[in-house]
């Protein structure tokens, strides 16, 4: 039976890349995450997968799970022990994580070449993910995307948004 967690929306802030930002902002957060995407569920293969000190995975796997990324799931005799199974939320996070290696594997990677390549076992090749609008499935870039406020946006997060809209709305004018 899991552990019940918080509620994420309890923590949240102003936007949502702060409040990400805040939840995701240490490296070995990251690193861990990147282990149980890799199947990584249990203490011990975390701490030796990671070369982590057991104090230091304690403390992020206990904030992890308090913040809802994982559950704690008990096993075996008596249950006296825990794996750290992913929840939705933490599911959630693997495009991000997906993301920061794509940089990483364009920014800093070996002559060598990328340490890490996804292989989509449904047809077998590399898969290269890329960024997409939902709603025509073109590629997004950042030059052809407008921040708007949502349903959640506070008036700070309009104020600015709303600077953001005139600015690009002065830019296209000047073209």
């Amino acid at each position: 039976m899991a552990v019940k967690s918080t509620n994420l929306q309890e923590q949240f802030f102003e936007d949502s890349v702060a409040a990400a930002s805040e939840l995701l902002a240490d490296r070995w957060t990251f690193l861990i995450l990147r282990e149980a995407f890799f199947g990584t569920q249990r203490f011990n293969d975390f701490a030796k997968n990671l070369g982590l000190s057991r104090n230091i995975l304690t403390s992020r796997l206990k904030d992890l799970v308090a913040k809802g990324i994982f559950e704690m799931c008990p096993y075996g005799p008596g249950g006296t022990r825990h794996e750290y199974r992913l929840a939705q939320p933490g599911l959630d996070i693997f495009p991000i994580v997906v993301a920061l290696m794509q940089w990483g594997d364009k920014y800093l990677a070996t002559p060598l070449g990328r340490s890490i390549i996804l292989k989509h076992i449904r047809c077998g090749n590399d898969a290269n993910p890329h960024l997409v609008c939902g709603s025509c499935g073109e590629p997004l870039d950042l030059t052809e995307v407008l921040p708007t406020p949502g349903p959640g946006a506070n008036e700070w997060v309009r104020s600015r948004l709303s600077m953001l809209a005139q600015h690009a709305s002065d830019q296209a004018a000047k073209k």
